[in-house]
């Protein structure tokens, strides 16, 4: 599309903000991580790009993983939404499914993005088959609008029940309130989720709203901090299903960057474990925050059609499956008041971070207890935001809070807050692995983030993985992932009908009218493509049951039949679950379109060692390291300088700028012809 040189790609974290740029025109990576900037992620995102681009004209692409949109939700700092709904639906979102935050728990509460004043309903009514019972009244509709405005509301949702069968109604009520609204932010339900069930496309349409100031005000600023700097080339937004989409298309749908930042991780270790021959892995992502897994089997992420955000917030819209934790660097462990040692999922994030950081925080964390036993190197913070960690103040910390009160060392009580992390973590990897049928001794894991490659030895032992693969920049592999991320675009409409009803040649049309439909946002766009790609699926069931199963299949030249739809059924179902149910009619809910730019592939041979030396050429020091009970003396690595094929023993400790790498004693690790670090037990 152009011919400037660089493609880069941001990701901001609680903690720190990644870039990755790669030089097209030199075949070279450069990467770095800044501390980010809280209250205005944009600042942080343009100084984290300005210490390696020079002249931001000369970037090609920007995109960028970002948890603003998260970030709101998880803290409830969206802007102030009023909802316009159907006469006697305005606790939809209140009611959700009567579930509870604790399922056994006596007691729990909840409390909505939306107030209950700011719900109004207006009398309108659509059926379940379609047909209009009662058509909407535009002027009560303009009248609703002027009271959510007047009272300080800053967006709204129009939400009608049964909209996914006929949605006439809400768009006239739309188009009502964006002839009195005083800006752009109005959303429609079914434009956001056209699908039967009424707390879902509730849920996140009135999500979509609660973001749309938030996020917008971010990327206006983002933008303007980019133009300032002679920026003049595409920026693109990482969606929570592992596509990227446009700013402008960012703007009208926030609710799809709810796991933003998250997603871009698991596409690039999908690429870099595809890339040297691992197709199956677990992803480990761990920031200053938080511990994000997902499982990826076959070569291919894992996606889910809808995730709760927080209890209560939940979002229908295709995402990758992850699984979050609070059990990153920054987690505070403390005793409760039973004297249990506890850590997370409170964080002292990047300010005041760690104690070590010495910026006023009192209470340990996981980085203080890496650092008191030894694992990161005191005098080579990453980040670049100390040029020291104060190793004393963080034993003191873990004396005080930990050690004394339970009768340990201090040595001990780090390794116990280790432990106890590593615990946890292991925990979140059997649940996307073991609780879903997956046999962990045939997956890697792929730890990456600021902390992630400190507790791979930890979790190969813990949950009996069978090797690792530490990428060639663990501390930046999201900024990656914003880099070989494709565009792409997800689409769903409700059909609920039975396959014998269905003129499935009738289908098959819709749903190839919906994908070219859906490339003409693609091609708005202006990114070039090698191809674009369709996906076609239906979510079907068997008649009576409540949850569907994803439905992959083909539309080809001759167009969709029924028999080709059942036979379609019948694989995936017995897939899932073993067996048929033979007689009972099958029944189509949804089907949902993808439509995918494939961007050029990253050649992951940039990441090659050049001009790489021996284990023995890159070892720089012996340091004693505290593990399993004892101290073991330790050899230290300039990881980076690492030649293809060289071999290192553990215990072993790897350093670069953006990540410390421990190998556990009893484990082997190798560097692959990619830089890629194998990590597996050892032989003895």
């Amino acid at each position: 599309m152009n011919d400037r040189a660089f493609i880069v790609g941001v990701d901001v974290g609680g903690t720190f903000t990644d870039v990755f740029v790669l030089d097209e025109a030199a075949g070279a990576v450069v990467t770095t991580k800044v501390p980010s900037t809280r209250g205005d992620q944009s600042r942080g995102f343009v100084q984290g790009i300005a210490e390696i681009v020079a002249d931001f004209a000369e970037i090609g692409t920007l995109v960028h993983g970002t948890t603003v949109g998260t970030n709101a939700l998880l803290e409830r700092k969206g802007a102030r939404t009023g909802i316009i709904t159907t006469e006697g639906f305005r606790d939809v979102i209140e009611m959700r499914r009567r579930d509870r935050p604790t399922t056994w728990g006596l007691k729990g509460g909840f409390t909505p993005v939306v107030e209950r004043g700011d719900r109004l309903e207006v009398a309108e009514r659509v059926l379940a088959d379609g047909s209009v019972f009662t058509p909407v009244a535009e002027d009560e509709v303009r009248e609703r609008a002027r009271a959510l405005a007047a009272a300080g509301c800053e967006a709204v949702c129009v939400f009608f029940i049964n909209g996914y069968a006929n949605d006439d109604n809400e768009r006239r009520a739309v188009e009502a309130v964006r002839s009195v609204w005083p800006n752009a932010f109005v959303t429609a339900a079914t434009e956001i989720l056209p699908e039967i069930r009424e707390f879902e496309r509730a849920s996140t349409a009135t999500l979509n709203a609660y973001l749309q100031p938030v996020v917008s005000s971010y990327l206006e600023r983002l933008q303007q901090g980019l133009d300032g700097r002679g920026f003049a080339g595409e920026l693109l937004i990482v969606q929570s299903n592992g596509g990227v989409m446009s700013a402008e298309t960012a703007r009208r749908y926030p609710v799809r960057t709810a796991l933003s930042g998250p997603a871009a991780g698991v596409i690039a270790a999908t690429a870099i474990a595809r890339a040297a021959g691992f197709t199956n892995i677990i992803t480990c992502d761990m920031g200053g925050t938080s511990f994000d897994v997902s499982l990826v089997a076959d070569g291919k992420a894992t996606l889910a059609a809808q995730t709760a955000i927080d209890f209560g917030l939940v979002v229908r819209t295709p995402m990758i499956e992850i699984t979050t934790i609070g059990a990153g660097g920054g987690s505070i462990a403390g005793l409760d008041k039973s004297g249990l040692l506890q850590v997370g999922p409170e964080s002292a994030g990047s300010d005041p971070g760690p104690v070590c950081y010495g910026l006023g925080n009192s209470r340990p964390t996981v980085t203080d207890a890496s650092l008191v036993l030894g694992r990161i190197n005191a005098d080579r913070p990453i980040g670049g935001k100390l040029d020291r960690l104060d190793i004393e103040a963080a034993r003191a910390a873990i004396e005080t809070e930990i050690a004394r009160p339970l009768e340990l060392s201090v040595e001990d009580a780090a390794e116990a807050i280790l432990r106890l992390a590593n615990a946890k973590m292991a925990g979140a990897i059997r649940l996307v692995s073991i609780e879903k049928g997956h046999d962990p001794a045939r997956f890697a894991a792929m730890p990456f983030g600021g902390g992630g490659a400190l507790h791979t030895g930890a979790l190969i032992k813990e949950v009996g993985l069978g090797s690792a693969l530490v990428p060639r920049f663990p501390g930046v592999t999201s900024a990656l992932g914003c880099v070989v991320a494709d565009m792409r675009h997800d689409r769903v409409q409700t059909v609920n009908r039975l396959l014998d009803d269905i003129d499935a040649e009738a289908l098959g049309r819709a749903m190839l009218a919906v994908a070219e439909d859906t490339e003409t946002v693609l091609a708005r766009a202006g990114v070039a493509f090698e191809r674009v790609d369709r996906v076609f699926e239906l979510d079907m069931l068997y008649l009576g049951q409540t949850h569907s199963v994803a439905v992959p299949i083909a539309i080809g030249p001759g167009g969709l039949d029924a028999e080709t739809v059942a036979g379609a059924f019948d694989a995936a179902y017995r897939d899932a679950f073993g067996r048929l149910l033979d007689g009972i009619p099958k029944r189509v809910m949804n089907h949902r379109v993808a439509v995918i730019g494939r961007r050029p592939a990253l050649d992951m041979q940039v990441f090659a060692p050049v001009d790489g030396k021996s284990a023995e050429h890159c070892r720089t020091a012996t340091r004693r390291v505290y593990a399993d009970g004892a101290y073991h003396d330790a050899g230290v690595y300039e990881r980076l300088g690492l030649a293809v094929g060289a071999v290192i023993e553990g215990p072993a400790l790897l350093e670069q700028p953006d990540t410390t790498i421990f190998v556990d004693p009893g484990l082997v690790a190798a560097v692959d012809r990619f830089g890629n670090l194998v990590i597996t037990p050892g032989k003895g």
